[in-house]
This record gives C-alpha cells, sequence and structure tokens, in this order.
C-alpha cells in the first residue's frame, strides 16, 4: 500500500495494545527531551483535497514556461475537480480494459459497478429507472426523444425549447429527418433568456409527442419547468428534461415537476474535459416507459445458491446485435465513464455534491454581480432569469473575438462566443464559474477583460 493512515481511534488501541497512555509518553522513552520540539510545527493548516491540488500545481507551474489557466468555459464542458480516488480506481486494470458484460457469470464486477450507477442516477434525478449509459448528452436527449415518438404513437411534432444546447438540437434533427416528423424551436424571450411556457403550449397540437427543454439552458438561466411540463402534459405529450447533474444538489429533481424522462451529459461527474468527448450521456425515466429505454440495464437477483447477484435485464443479447430487435442504434455504453461517475458521486455523498452546487452557484453569483455594469458599463448582463453557475455578459463594444483572444494571451480562457450559435448575440460570451475557481481568479478575469484594449482599439477605428 502506498499510503495508510492511522486515525485518532487507531493510535489509541495501539498505545493501549502496548501500555502506553499517550504519543507523548511514548516519545518520552525513545526521544531525550533536549532533543524533542516543545511547539507545534510551524507549517500551513490542513488543506482539502482541492485546495492542495490547486496548491501543488502552483508551485509546479514555477518550473514551467507557463502555468495552468483559469478555465471559465462551459458549453456543455465543465471544468470541475475529480478527486485523486476516481483516477486511481478507474485506472484498475479490472475497470480499465474489461469486455462489455456479456456474460454475467465472468462480469459481476463489472454489472455491479453499472447496477451502481443506475441506482445513484436514479435517486439524483428522482426517476424510477436508469440505463447503463449512453454516448453523450446530445444523443441521451434525442434518444428521449425518440422513445417519446413510441412511447406515445405521436409521430408528427416535436417541441424543442430554442434555449436547449444547439448541438442537441442539431442532433434531434439529424435523426428526425428521414422520419417525416416536424421538429419545432421555441424561441427564447429577449428579457428573460427562457422560454414562455405560454409560446410553449401554442406549439404543440394533438400529434406533438414530447416537449424538450434544458435546465438549467443553454445560458445558464433557470427555465419555468413546472409551467412547461403542465403545457406538455394538457396537450397529451411527454415531457424530457435535459438536466446538469450538479445543479441536482440544489434544484429540484425532475422528478418533483412532472418530467417524464431525464437526460444528461455526465461529463461533470469525475470526468476531464477530454478535448470534447468522449463523454457519457445519462437517461432515466418512469417505469412505464423502461421498455422503451435503449441500451443495457443491470438487474439485481439471486443465483441458485440464493447469493445476490447481477446481469442484464430485460434485454436479450440480440437487443444489441440485431438491427431489427433494437429499440436503438446504441450497440455499446461508456462504462469507463459511467465507473468514473460512480466513483465520483460516492466519494461526494449528497452532502458533497450540495456543497459542490452552492459552490458553483455563489461563485458565479459573485463574477456575475461583478461583469453586470463592469468596464465603465461596457459589459452588462442581458437576460433577467435566475442561473446556476453559467451566464450572459454583453460587450458593449461589440468585439467578443478579439476580447477572448486577448484575455487567453493573458492567461485566461474567459468564455465562449455566443455568435457561432444565436447570431442575434453575436456581441455575448458565456462565462462558467465552477467550484474550482478561486476569488482571485474571479477578480482576476474581471480586471483583464475590464483592462482589455479591445474595445478602445474599436471604438478608435470607429
Amino acid at each position: 500500500m502506498s499510503y495508510l493512515f492511522n486515525t485518532p481511534d487507531d493510535q489509541r488501541a495501539m498505545l493501549e495494545a502496548i501500555g502506553v497512555g499517550s504519543m507523548a509518553e511514548l516519545f518520552a522513552q525513545l526521544v531525550p527531551d533536549e532533543a524533542r520540539l516543545h511547539r507545534d510545527l510551524d507549517i500551513p493548516h490542513a488543506m482539502s483535497e482541492l485546495e492542495m491540488t490547486g496548491h501543488m500545481q502552483a508551485l509546479a507551474a514555477k518550473n514551467t514556461a507557463c502555468s495552468s489557466r483559469p478555465c471559465f468555459l462551459g458549453a456543455g464542458s465543465y471544468d470541475h475537480f475529480i478527486p485523486a480516488a476516481v483516477d486511481a480506481l478507474a485506472g484498475r486494470g479490472e475497470f480499465f480494459t474489461s469486455y462489455t458484460p456479456y456474460q454475467p457469470e465472468v462480469s459481476q464486477g463489472n454489472l455491479t459497478v453499472t447496477f451502481e450507477y443506475q441506482t445513484y442516477i436514479t435517486r439524483l434525478t428522482g426517476m424510477d429507472v436508469a440505463n447503463a449509459s449512453l454516448y453523450d448528452g446530445a444523443t441521451a436527449a434525442t434518444e428521449a426523444a425518440m422513445m417519446s415518438l413510441e412511447a406515445t404513437g405521436r409521430r408528427g411534432r416535436i417541441v424543442v425549447a430554442g434555449t436547449v444546447h444547439p448541438e442537441y438540437r442539431q442532433t434531434l434533427q439529424t435523426y428526425l429527418n428521414c422520419l417525416g416528423v416536424e421538429l419545432v424551436t421555441v424561441g427564447y424571450n429577449e428579457t428573460s433568456g427562457t422560454v414562455l411556457p405560454a409560446d410553449i403550449a401554442a406549439a404543440c397540437n394533438d400529434q406533438t409527442a414530447c416537449v424538450l427543454v434544458q435546465q438549467p439552458n443553454f445560458f445558464g438561466s433557470l427555465e419555468e419547468v413546472e409551467a412547461i411540463g403542465r403545457a406538455a402534459h394538457e396537450a397529451g405529450a411527454m415531457f424530457v428534461v435535459s438536466v446538469d447533474p450538479i445543479s441536482l444538489g440544489i434544484l429540484k429533481k425532475p422528478s418533483e415537476y412532472g418530467a417524464d424522462v431525464v437526460t444528461a451529459e455526465g461529463q461533470s461527474l469525475g470526468n476531464p474535459l477530454h478535448y470534447g468527448g468522449p463523454y457519457l450521456g445519462i437517461i432515466a425515466c418512469k417505469q412505464e416507459f423502461v421498455r422503451r429505454m435503449p441500451g443495457r440495464i443491470a438487474g439485481q437477483t439471486v443465483d441458485r445458491r440464493g447469493k445476490r447477484c447481477w446481469v442484464l435485464t430485460l434485454q436479450t443479447r440480440e437487443q444489441h446485435i440485431r438491427r431489427e430487435k433494437a429499440t436503438s442504434n446504441i450497440c455499446t455504453n461508456q462504462g469507463l465513464f459511467a465507473l468514473r461517475a460512480t466513483i465520483y458521486l460516492s466519494l461526494l455523498g449528497p452532502h458533497g455534491l450540495r456543497e459542490t452546487a452552492e459552490l458553483c452557484a455563489r461563485k458565479a453569483h459573485y463574477a456575475r454581480t461583478l461583469l453586470n455594469g463592469a468596464g465603465g458599463a461596457r459589459f452588462t448582463v442581458p437576460f433577467s432569469a435566475p442561473t446556476f453557475k453559467e451566464f450572459v455578459v454583453r460587450d458593449g463594444a461589440g468585439t467578443v473575438e478579439a476580447l477572448l483572444a486577448d484575455a487567453e494571451q493573458e492567461g485566461y480562457f474567459a468564455g465562449v462566443s455566443l455568435g457561432r450559435w444565436y447570431p442575434e448575440l453575436a456581441d455575448c460570451f458565456l462565462v462558467c464559474v465552477t467550484e474550482k475557481r478561486t476569488r482571485a481568479e474571479i477578480d482576476g478575469l474581471v480586471g483583464e477583460l475590464t483592462s482589455s484594449p479591445v474595445g478602445l482599439t474599436a471604438e478608435l477605428t470607429k
């Protein structure tokens, strides 16, 4: 073992075993008094793992030409802290090189982890059942919409909020292109940065299979999900919600506001940024839709000796190798990333997840408050809806691309330009603040943006 720690109870038991009352008494027998230090060591206070990792990275950066840059990028990929135990456990050969768990008799370890993963996801979302993962957040949202076509028998229309991640909507459109299903996108309100429930209701008809929204949405704003869910159900459609799993540490579970299917991008649960993938698609649903769910489901049972064991359930192997019998094109799963998510959630627990979510929300609010009206009112926050860990900033100078490039040169990944997806927001960028960002980094970002000469140069050239 590379490291073994002793708790106070362990130390007490060992001292009692050798008949010594305290550590001081033990050392008194071994070390002369004049050789002992009769004061506390002059060392810093203990740090959390997150703080210690940052401290060690800062020390290591002194030996290199460039240091790690504070990352305020978001838009679906997030720089959350990953405990060291995630890499250590997920890198074990039993998991890292294992094959897909078709044969339960040789895959009990992997099936157990899969079952635990599903349990965590159902507890997180409040839904009845979750599968053993999909490719990513985009395909998970799309698979949920495809489930609704079969579950409702309606194949006329799918309604999606314009605040759902643009690439998720593009993926959904690709799936629907050859099915003759209309995809109706409901635009966002320019004041709130959210969709209005009345607009969702107006877009639904008697052939609408589902309504798909994102919570928090692509702009980081919180949608009126309760009202949107009611509008969907009144139209006879299913209600599908794509969530940020970290946000569920403080926001309502989707089951509490009527979601029928819940999807998510699981990258934030212990998986690094990976240059955009591969990632982890999460999907969970009500019990009544379980046979419409794609991918694998691990179930718990007992063997002939009555011993608890695990097995793939509800589906035969042909489900994954015969196209005509498959509920979707999913033929494998992101098992390693689901494993990492399982370890991450087990390490944090409910209280740790809540604390992480609260840190994200508070730090993002701090950054949003600083930037709103900063730079002589050059920077403003255009949307009024509450946000979680991301928010939109408008650059009054209209030089977003140059501004972000300038910030990167100065050591900050400052945000994501929105013009590539929303032409009307070409003067805006998306800022994300996770629990990893410190007050000094946030203050530094604001200082860098407000002191950038880019905007001034643009004004002079006009």
